[in-house]
């Protein structure tokens, strides 16, 4: 298996906001990038809805994200497919398409209406963070000074997501929302694109009691690369990989893919300039001597392993 899956990348958003092309712009991330690698791509985009600077209504600015995510699936089909199932990904890639999978991230999106969340499902949906560092119907997030946890609509919100088989994202979350998310989620979860706080404290990083939770649950969690998560101002590859050397020591060799942020960071790492340059993280890893089957569950398998856990 030689796949690279990437949990979270914000490029809807800018080239909603900046009237650029999926197929090609010079953003962090586009389709021909995507599908010149050497490894084939999966790639989840997000609809990140921004209550305080969107001049839409939050269900509003979420629906125009996903229209123009289809809009452009249309019109590069010879290059994307997107995909509801596990199986619609291995079907994409078969075809040596780029295999899209569509989130949202900022649970805002519902307006509190939990009718909301069935349509976002059918219109193709299938991961959801539930919020964006600060409070919303659903849950506290990791910047809200009262660091309060699920609401009473949250959970029910928790409990339809395990229905109707939508992977729970915990990223953004406060700790007290974090612990209430693994109490009432009968599913795994994952933590799309966070590091490890112990290597970089910063408040969107899990701590080593959460990143063990995500791992006894048969979760995942993306690796960020924005430098600011990994090591400060600037980074390199090497600080990249001691995160997920980190997390593979409290026993998350099946627990760690890629969530790289692309389009919705301010810098990127040394020599990882968009898309096209995240193959660098894996192949260090094989040349510091990981065996190739380590590093394709790193690269993709246990994304996709949860997946089909979730979704099917």
């Amino acid at each position: 298996m030689n796949i690279l899956f990437d949990a979270h990348c914000d490029t809807l958003q800018k080239i909603c906001d900046t009237h650029k092309a999926l197929c090609k712009n010079d953003l962090h991330l586009d389709l021909v990038r995507l599908k010149n690698r050497k490894r084939d791509s999966v790639q989840v985009f997000a609809a990140f809805v921004d209550k305080e600077n969107d001049k839409l209504q939050p269900k509003e600015r979420c629906v125009q994200l996903i229209t123009r995510y289809f809009a452009e699936c249309e019109q590069n089909a010879d290059l994307i497919t997107h995909c509801n199932s596990v199986d619609e990904i291995y079907s994409a890639l078969a075809k040596r398409k780029v295999a899209g999978l569509l989130s949202i991230e900022g649970g805002e999106a519902l307006e509190g209406n939990i009718q909301n969340l069935e349509l976002f499902y059918k219109m193709g949906v299938r991961i959801i963070t539930l919020c964006w560092n600060y409070r919303n119907e659903i849950a506290d997030g990791v910047l809200e000074p009262d660091g309060a946890g699920l609401s009473s609509f949250g959970k029910t919100v928790v409990e339809e997501m395990n229905r109707l088989g939508l992977l729970i994202d915990v990223s953004h979350l406060s700790e007290k929302s974090f612990w209430d998310v693994m109490e009432h989620s009968k599913m795994p979860v994952a933590a799309t694109h966070s590091n490890a706080r112990q290597l970089r404290n910063h408040p969107r990083n899990l701590n080593d009691a959460q990143i063990k939770a995500i791992i006894e649950k048969d979760g995942c969690i993306g690796i960020n690369i924005y430098p600011e998560f990994v090591l400060g101002k600037t980074c390199k590859v090497c600080d990249i990989i001691r995160h997920i050397e980190y997390i593979m020591a409290l026993g998350g060799e099946n627990n760690i893919g890629i969530g790289s942020d692309l389009d919705g960071i301010e810098t990127c790492p040394q020599n990882l300039n968009g898309a096209e340059d995240l193959e660098k993280l894996f192949d260090s890893l094989l040349q510091l001597g990981y065996s190739d089957e380590t590093v394709s569950k790193l690269a993709g398998g246990n994304f996709l392993r949860l997946i089909g856990d979730v979704i099917g």
